[in-house]
């Protein structure tokens, strides 16, 4: 033991405690109720902190976006984030103004401006397919087809019939009940 009274042995399970010979001095009973008052004293005082910080609407969320801000903040007028940012502007200034980036974004706008052009030729080409295809004789009695038939239904409907029409006295074939799903 050294001659303060203390085990300095950091493997020693007793490291840090007094000695045998002081084991036996009785602790004072007013310094653990001073502690005991003083924990109690601190809690209440958090309580009081909180309760106030509750008043003024600030929350812990609140609170840890103003530490962020703040932070962020402190980042970016660091050196560091200074000095990386004029040299990152340095780079991007040298990179526009390359041949290869000129030549690249030149070949870029030209291929864009052929693809709009090619969808635009595709896309003349179907309106006009689709215009002749209207015009063709097949279409045409299919839509007077679908006419008459939607003139029937909509027709029994507006002459405040909700049922479809019945298949007595017309010509047509009767409608047929769709399958249940």
């Amino acid at each position: 033991m050294d001659s303060a009274g203390q085990d300095i042995n950091l493997n020693s399970p007793n490291k840090g405690l007094l000695s045998d010979s002081m084991t036996d001095v009785p602790v004072d009973t007013g310094v653990e109720e001073e502690i005991v008052t003083l924990r109690q004293v601190l809690a209440a005082k958090e309580r009081h902190c909180g309760e106030l910080k509750r008043r003024l609407g600030l929350s812990t969320l609140g609170e840890l976006k103003q530490n962020l801000s703040r932070s962020w903040h402190d980042v970016q007028v660091s050196n560091a984030y200074v000095k990386t940012s004029e040299k990152l502007g340095e780079w991007n200034e040298k990179v526009t103004q390359s041949d290869l980036y000129k030549k690249t974004q030149e070949t870029l706008s030209q291929a864009g401006q052929k693809t709009s052009a090619a969808l635009s030729t595709v896309g003349s080409a179907i309106s006009r397919k689709l215009g002749d295809m209207r015009n063709s004789a097949t279409f045409k009695s299919f839509e007077d087809r679908v006419g008459t038939i939607k003139s029937k239904v909509v027709g029994d409907r507006e002459n405040g019939s909700d049922n479809l029409p019945s298949s007595a006295g017309s010509g047509d074939k009767p409608l047929s009940d769709p399958a249940p799903f």
